[in-house]
C-alpha cells in the first residue's frame, strides 16, 4: 500500500470513528436550540408583533435598524437618550452587523420590520445553541470525547443567566460574548496543544518548517480572529486577555521548573496577540483616549503589551536556560518586569496607568452605593452583606457548583504531577470566572461555561474508573452493523452501568429540571402599561424635531451636541429609559447604561450631581424644579418637559432610587403594627418628588401636571397611601391609580387677585384622568399684609391646543376660588399656562 492509499484510509478511519460524536453533537444543538425557543408563543405574538425581554433587546434591535437604515454605516453616538448629552454607544459592532446581514440575506436586500425583528428574537437562541460546539471541543480535548459529549449536554440545558440570556427575545450581546470568549479558549487551547506536540521553537520560524508551524499557526491566528469577535461584541473583552495572560504566567514558570521549552506558549501567544491586534485596530475611535468601555487605544495597547510580554517572557526563559540560572529566579523576574512595566506606564501614560490598575475592580470587587441596586451587577455570593450560595446553586444547581469546585481542585492537584497546558488554562479560566462571578452575577453566563467542562471532567473521570475507554474500543470492534449491537450490550459492566446513573442523576437530571422552569419566566417586555404609556408619548406630545434613523456625529472634545430648540427630555428613572426612546421615540433624561442618574458615587460629601435620582428624591417642588433647570446647561431650557413614573418607582424600588445619592436615612421607619416592627414610609418619603407625583398626584404642584395615566395594577400603591393617611393627616382614598403616570413640567399660570388682608384663600378643581378616575387639585395661601395672594397652576380648564401636549387629563371645570364668603369661577388658557401668563381676578 503506498503512503498516498494509506493516507486515505487513515482519513478514512477518522470519519468512522468520529461521525457518532459529530451526530450526538448535532443533536445536543438542536435539542438546545429547542428549549430556548420554547417561550416564542411569549415573544412572538399575533399580528407579527415581536415583544423583546428586556430594555437593552430594545436598544440593540434600535441600533441594528439604525444600521440597516443606514448600511454600512452604523450609530456610534446617540443624541436621543441622555438628553441633552446624548451617549456615545458602548455596543460592539459585531453583533448587531452578524444579524444585519442575516437579515439583508433573508430579505434579499430589502428586509422588512418584522423580518428584522424576527431575527433579532432568534438570534440569541441560535447563538447559545452554538455554543455548544466549543464547549464538546474544550472537554474532548481535557478529557476525550465522552468528557467533551457530557459538557455538550450541560451547557445545552444550563440554567440560570446563560439560559436567560441566549433565549429568544433577549437580543442582547450576553451570549454572543459567551461563544465567542468560548471560541477563542477553544483555538487558544488547540493552538497550544499543536504547537507543544510539534515541540516548535522560535528557530523553526526563522528556518521556515512550515510542517511543524501551519497548524499552530492556524490555530493561533483563528484564536486570535475570535478574541477580536469576542471584543467587538463587548468592549470589556480585555477580562479574557487577562485570563490568558495569567495562565501564561503560571504555565511559563512550571515550564521554567520543569526545564522544558515554552517557545510553543510563546509562538501562540505572540500570534494571537498579533492578530487580535490587527483585527480591532479598524474599530478604535482616536478620540476616546484610553477606555475601557469603549474602543480605543486602550484595547490595541493592551494586546501589543501582551504579545511584548509573550515575546519576552521566551526571551528571559531561553536565557535562563543557556546561563543555567535556577528556576526560582524566574518568578521573581517576572514580578519585578511586571512592576517596572506599570512603573514606566505610569510616567508615560497616567491614563492608562490608572485605567490598568483599576480595571480589575470593575470586575472582581463588589459594588458599591448605587451601582449596587443594578441587579447583573450585584455579587453572586453576598446578598443585603449576608453570604450566601443560594444564588451559585440557583444558577448552576447545587451538584453543579459544587462539582466545578471539585474540578478546579482536581486539576489543581494535577500541578504537582506534570499538567497539560489545556488543564492549567482551564484551571486559571475557572477560578478567574468564579472571582468575577464573586464580584458581579452577570458573569454567571461566562461561569456556566466552566461548570459544564468542570463537572464533566470529573464525569469523564468516574467514567475512566470504570473502564469505560475498554468497552468503547470493544464496541468499536464487534459492532458493524445495527444488528451487533444487542449481543454487544452484554460487554457492559454493572459498575459502568452504575456510573451513568449517577452522572444522569447527579449532573444531567439538575440541569435540565431547571431549564424547564426556566424557560415558562420568559415574556416579552415591556408590561403592557409602559408600552401604552409610551406609544401615546410619541402620538400626543410634540415633535422634538430629531430624525429618529439618523446617524448622527459626536460633539467635538468639550463641546455639547446642538440640538434644535424643540428639543427635550423626558424624565424617569433609568430602568425605562430605552423604552421611552425606541417605543416613545422621545428622549430620556437617564437610561439603562446608568447614564443621566445624577447623584454621589463615593462619598456623602460629594456634590449632589442633577439627575434623575437628585429630581425623583427632591424635598420639595423648587428643589425638584431646580435640578430639571440644571441638567440642561442652556438657561432657556430646562433638562426634561416630562416626567414619567410607575408604581414600583413611588414604592418597591424607591429606595433603590435613593441610594445612588448615598443618603437612605429617615425615608421609611419602624412602626408598630399588629405584634411585629414593619418598615413603612416615612415623611421624608412623602416629601419626595416622587412621592408628590405618583403617590399624592401632583396634587399642590404649582408647575407639574398630570396628562395621563395608564389602567391601575395592584401594587404597594394602596399601603402607601393607608399609611398616608394614618400616620400623616391625608385624606387620599384608598384606590389603586394608574400604573404610569405621565406628568407635564410647565410654567404655570399666575392668577392673583385681593381680598382682605392675611385671609386665607383656597383655589380647587377636579381633575379627571382618562381612565374616567377623579381626584383633588387644589392649593392655599395666606393674602399679604396689603390683600394680594397669588396661585401657580398647572392645569388649562380650556384643553389642549395644537402643535403643544395632547392631553388627556385635565379638570372637569373652572377652578373655584374661595375665600371668606366669597367664591369665584376661574377658567385658565393653555396659553396662559404654557407662557406662564398673569390672570387677574
Amino acid at each position: 500500500m503506498s503512503s498516498q492509499d494509506r493516507s486515505v484510509s487513515s482519513f478514512k478511519d477518522k470519519i468512522r470513528s468520529s461521525w457518532p460524536y459529530t451526530l450526538a453533537v448535532a443533536i445536543i444543538v438542536f435539542m438546545s436550540l429547542w428549549i430556548r425557543i420554547l417561550p416564542s408563543d411569549n415573544v412572538l405574538l399575533p399580528g407579527g408583533i415581536v415583544k423583546f425581554t428586556t430594555n437593552d433587546a430594545w436598544y440593540h434591535m434600535r441600533t441594528l435598524k439604525v444600521l440597516l437604515e443606514n448600511y454600512p454605516h452604523r450609530m456610534f453616538f446617540n443624541p436621543m437618550t441622555n438628553y441633552p448629552n446624548g451617549s456615545y454607544i458602548h455596543f460592539g459592532p459585531l453583533f448587531d452587523q452578524i444579524m444585519a446581514i442575516t437579515s439583508l440575506f433573508l430579505g434579499m436586500g430589502h428586509p422588512s420590520s418584522h423580518l428584522v425583528d424576527t431575527v433579532g428574537a432568534y438570534f440569541p437562541a441560535v447563538l447559545g445553541a452554538l455554543t455548544v460546539i466549543p464547549v464538546y471541543y474544550i472537554g474532548k480535548y481535557l478529557g476525550g470525547h465522552k468528557t467533551g459529549i457530557l459538557a455538550a449536554i450541560l451547557i445545552a440545558f444550563a440554567p440560570g443567566e446563560f439560559l436567560s440570556r441566549s433565549m429568544i427575545g433577549f437580543t442582547d450581546h450576553h451570549v454572543a460574548e459567551s461563544l465567542f470568549s468560548t471560541l477563542f479558549m477553544m483555538f487558544f487551547m488547540l493552538a497550544l496543544i499543536s504547537a507543544k506536540e510539534r515541540k516548535l521553537r522560535f528557530e523553526d520560524v526563522f528556518n521556515k518548517k512550515f510542517s511543524v508551524l501551519k497548524e499552530p499557526f492556524i490555530y493561533s491566528v483563528l484564536a486570535g480572529a475570535m478574541y477580536s469577535a469576542y471584543q467587538l461584541c463587548w468592549p470589556g473583552g480585555s477580562l479574557f486577555l487577562f485570563i490568558v495572560l495569567v495562565y501564561a504566567m503560571f504555565q511559563y514558570i512550571l515550564d521554567n521548573f520543569r526545564n522544558e521549552s515554552s517557545d510553543y506558549l510563546g509562538f501562540t501567544g505572540v500570534v494571537t496577540c498579533l492578530a487580535s491586534t490587527i483585527l480591532i485596530l479598524p474599530f478604535v475611535h482616536p478620540d476616546m483616549g484610553f477606555s475601557l468601555y469603549y474602543y480605543s487605544w486602550f484595547h490595541v495597547v493592551t494586546a501589543i503589551g501582551a504579545m511584548a510580554g509573550f515575546a519576552a517572557l521566551s526571551l528571559i526563559e531561553r536565557e535562563f536556560k543557556r546561563k543555567k540560572m535556577r528556576a526560582y529566579y524566574y518568578p521573581l523576574l517576572i514580578l519585578g518586569a511586571g512592576i517596572l512595566g506599570l512603573i514606566i506606564i505610569k510616567i508615560a501614560s497616567p491614563p492608562l496607568y490608572s485605567l490598568i490598575i483599576h480595571a480589575p475592580s470593575t470586575v472582581f470587587e463588589i459594588q458599591k452605593g448605587g451601582p449596587s441596586t443594578i441587579e447583573e451587577a450585584s455579587s453572586m455570593f453576598y446578598r443585603g452583606g449576608v453570604f450566601t450560595l443560594s444564588k451559585a446553586f440557583s444558577n448552576f444547581t447545587t451538584m453543579g457548583f459544587l462539582a466545578s469546585l471539585l474540578g478546579m481542585l482536581v486539576l489543581a492537584a494535577n500541578l504537582f504531577r506534570r499538567p497539560k497546558p489545556q488543564e492549567l488554562l482551564v484551571l486559571v479560566w475557572s477560578f478567574l470566572i468564579l472571582l468575577a462571578i464573586y464580584g458581579q452575577i452577570r458573569f454567571a453566563y461566562y461561569y456556566s461555561i466552566n461548570v459544564s467542562i468542570l463537572s464533566a471532567y470529573l464525569g469523564g473521570l468516574l467514567l475512566e474508573t470504570v473502564k469505560w475507554s475498554e468497552l468503547d474500543q470493544k464496541f468499536k470492534s464487534s459492532v458493524k452493523s445495527p444488528a451487533d449491537i444487542p449481543k454487544a450490550l452484554k460487554l457492559v459492566k454493572i459498575e459502568q452501568v452504575f456510573a451513568v446513573l449517577l452522572i444522569v442523576v447527579f449532573l444531567i437530571y439538575p440541569v435540565y429540571g431547571s431549564a424547564i422552569p426556566d424557560t415558562k419566566m420568559v415574556y416579552g417586555q415591556p408590561i403592557q402599561p409602559w408600552e401604552e404609556a409610551c406609544t401615546w408619548l410619541s402620538s400626543n406630545t410634540p415633535d422634538p424635531g430629531m430624525n429618529y434613523n439618523a446617524v448622527y456625529e459626536a460633539p467635538k472634545d468639550g463641546e455639547m451636541f446642538q440640538y434644535p430648540d424643540t428639543a427635550y427630555g423626558v424624565m424617569s428613572w433609568w430602568d425605562y429609559g430605552h423604552y421611552i426612546e425606541t417605543i416613545g421615540h422621545r428622549m430620556p433624561n437617564a437610561n439603562p447604561f446608568q447614564a443621566g442618574v445624577g447623584g454621589r458615587r463615593v462619598s456623602i460629601n460629594e456634590t449632589n450631581q442633577p439627575g434623575a435620582t437628585t429630581f425623583l428624591t427632591a424635598p420639595s417642588e423648587e428643589e425638584a424644579s431646580a435640578v430639571l433647570e440644571a441638567i440642561d446647561p442652556r438657561p432657556e431650557k430646562a433638562g426634561a418637559r416630562y416626567i414619567m413614573s410607575d408604581a414600583r418607582m413611588a414604592t418597591d424600588i424607591f429606595i433603590s432610587i435613593a441610594t445612588w445619592t448615598l443618603d437612605t436615612n429617615g425615608y421609611y421607619q419602624a412602626y408598630w403594627i399588629g405584634k411585629e416592627y414593619r418598615s413603612l414610609p416615612a415623611t421624608r418619603y412623602f416629601n419626595s418628588m416622587e412621592a408628590r407625583l405618583h403617590t399624592l398626584d401632583g396634587n399642590g404642584l404649582k408647575q407639574y401636571r398630570m396628562i395621563h395615566e395608564t389602567e391601575a395594577y395592584q401594587t404597594s400603591e394602596l399601603l402607601y397611601k393607608q399609611v398616608y393617611n394614618r400616620f400623616h393627616g391625608g385624606k387620599l382614598p384608598e384606590v389603586y391609580t394608574g400604573y404610569v403616570k405621565v406628568f407635564e413640567y410647565v410654567k404655570g399660570a399666575n392668577i392673583t387677585g385681593t381680598a382682605s388682608p392675611n385671609e386665607s384663600v383656597k383655589i380647587n378643581t377636579t381633575i379627571l384622568t382618562n381612565q374616567g378616575r377623579t381626584f383633588e387639585y387644589s392649593q392655599s395661601t395666606t393674602a399679604d399684609s396689603q390683600g394680594r395672594y397669588e396661585f401657580t397652576v398647572p392645569y388649562s380648564t380650556e384643553g389642549p391646543i395644537a402643535g403643544q401636549t395632547q392631553f388627556d387629563t385635565a379638570p372637569s371645570g373652572p377652578y373655584v376660588l374661595s375665600y371668606g364668603d366669597t367664591t369665584k369661577e376661574v377658567k385658565v388658557s393653555e396659553e396662559a399656562v404654557l407662557k406662564g401668563e398673569e390672570i387677574k381676578v
